[in-house]
């Protein structure tokens, strides 16, 4: 059952644009630079994300997203817990984010 990874970013006030720029691109080629150890191919099946442009008003300081696909609970176990090209990701965004929210589910598992 695939399992679809939200990421929600609010980075911290004063960055360069240029700095989440990067930080936004780099997320998204994650797609493409996170392989599998065994089949040595990516294997994350889709990311998208952007900036926030809600009307709404109730992001609570929210102001990027991320959305990743995997095939399997595996494929995101693996992304999360031990790709070093994620994980070098994530540090790399030590000092850039105030806050981080990350939400996982499968599609009508209610």
């Amino acid at each position: 059952m695939s399992i679809t990874h939200i990421v929600l970013f609010q980075f911290k006030a004063g960055l360069a644009a240029e700095v989440i720029q990067d930080v936004c691109e780099r997320m998204i080629a994650l797609k493409d630079n996170c392989v599998h150890p065994t089949s040595q191919k990516p294997y994350i099946k889709s990311a998208s994300g952007g900036k926030d442009n809600s009307p709404e008003g109730i992001q609570h300081g929210i102001t990027h997203a991320f959305v990743m696909e995997f095939t399997c609970a595996a494929d995101r176990d693996y992304y999360v817990k031990s790709d070093l090209t994620h994980l070098g990701f994530v540090k790399s965004l030590d000092g850039l984010i105030e806050k981080a929210q990350v939400i996982d589910f499968s599609d009508k598992v209610l």
